[in-house]
């Protein structure tokens, strides 16, 4: 008999119907001898509506209530999936992430999960039930409810399957897997049976939208292995575990790509000690984060400095940047917030050379200007101009042979 935690997300529970549908699966399951602890999130559309009837109460709620209010969304769904499953037949008891005692630290609407007191579950499941739970949620040290932050259904998913130690964590969702890239851009991406933690991270952190990337740090941290499946068709999905050294590992795996991407330029530096810590310095203090950065030294001795942002924060860091090139007698300021990153994955890279210099000739041959480049042991990004990102994405695709099994 094994144990299984199942995570489904609002799309998956968003009718009384689609709730109807977990439950006939989650029969199965228990017919089929498992053990079960589903987890799942508010009704798709009902966080927004709790966020606006807040709205209209007040401009600036407090981060407390607004915990209070938003946690009530996957209570009403625990509660209407246990009935659910109880029609028929099949005992199951449903918990807020409070009765678990998921605790957590006191940042309100980004907590993060500190432990899980998970003795009740484990009786409720000795005693034949399916438990089911509050995704999202907890309780600080002085029971203040706590909400984890987007994504946070599946970072609890993973932090139930880790404190009980189950077998396997999946995450049903709105795709069938993880792909070799988005199939809305190249329509001949391929379902990948296998990923590692390590890719799956580099893939979630540089754009690809399929599970957060604090559920697989989770996962990777304590080695529960996590599959990605789709609530709305039958299939095996993608599993996420760790490195197996038995299989012989594609040199890429996948093409991630964020079109949220801006550029940052301050131009004529002087090329001197510090001087990085005096640009970067004052735009983390206007808590904006920071990318890529290149820095190109002249025969001048003046140094220009770039780096990326997220696209959001495009004006407010030129508004910083200015300021900066002012008390640093910089030559001038540019930007450009029409770019986008495209990178390859793979720990396939760590044993292969070549592959940067295989990328780069590609995006040549389409007449893909690469405006930066950053590489890591299992990954290579390049920031092209947001005009060619479909292109390069398709090239690269075809020419890693992405679409072969």
């Amino acid at each position: 008999m094994a144990l299984i935690v199942q995570k489904f997300g609002g799309t998956s529970v968003g009718t009384v119907e689609r709730i109807q549908v977990v439950a006939d699966r989650v029969v199965r399951e228990r017919k089929a001898g498992n053990d079960m602890i589903i987890v799942v999130s508010a009704m798709s559309g009902e966080t927004n509506r709790l966020v606006g009837l807040a709205g209209e109460i007040s401009q600036r709620p407090a981060a407390r209530e607004m915990d209070v209010l938003l946690s009530t969304g996957e209570q009403v769904t625990i509660a209407l999936l246990s009935m659910a499953l109880e029609e028929r037949d099949c005992p199951a008891r449903s918990f807020t992430g409070g009765q678990v005692r998921i605790t957590t630290d006191n940042v309100h609407s980004k907590a993060r999960i500190k432990n899980i007191d998970a003795s009740r579950v484990r009786d409720d499941l000795d005693a034949g039930r399916v438990v089911i739970v509050a995704g999202f949620q907890g309780v600080d040290e002085q029971g203040n409810i706590t909400t984890l932050g987007r994504g946070g259904s599946d970072t609890t998913a993973v932090a139930m399957a880790a404190a009980l130690n189950a077998d396997e964590c999946q995450i049903y969702t709105d795709v069938d897997g993880v792909y070799t890239t988005d199939p809305r851009v190249v329509p001949e991406a391929r379902r990948l049976p296998q990923i590692t933690y390590e890719e799956m991270l580099e893939m979630a952190s540089l754009g690809s939208k399929v599970l957060q990337i604090r559920s697989v740090e989770f996962a990777s941290k304590y080695n529960v292995p996590l599959r990605v499946l789709s609530s709305f068709e039958e299939g095996s999905g993608t599993l996420i575990s760790v490195e197996d050294k038995k299989m012989e590992q594609p040199l890429i795996s996948g093409i991630a790509f964020n079109r949220d991407e801006a550029k940052l330029t301050i131009l004529g530096v002087p090329d001197e000690p510090g001087v990085a810590s005096r640009i970067l310095g004052p735009v983390a203090d206007a808590n904006i984060e920071i990318d890529m950065i290149v820095q190109n030294v002249a025969a001048d001795s003046t140094t220009d400095f770039t780096f990326t942002v997220h696209r959001n924060d495009f004006e407010r860091g030129m508004e910083v940047l200015e300021q900066v090139a002012k008390e640093l007698g910089a030559r001038e300021v540019s930007g450009d917030d029409k770019i986008v990153k495209v990178s390859l994955v793979g720990v396939g890279m760590r044993s292969h050379a070549g592959i940067a210099s295989k990328m780069f000739s590609t995006l040549a041959e389409e007449s893909i200007n690469i405006r930066m480049i950053s590489t890591s042991e299992i990954k290579i990004s390049v920031v092209v101009d947001e005009k060619y990102l479909e292109l390069g994405v398709r090239a690269l695709h075809q020419a890693f042979d992405l679409e072969q099994e």
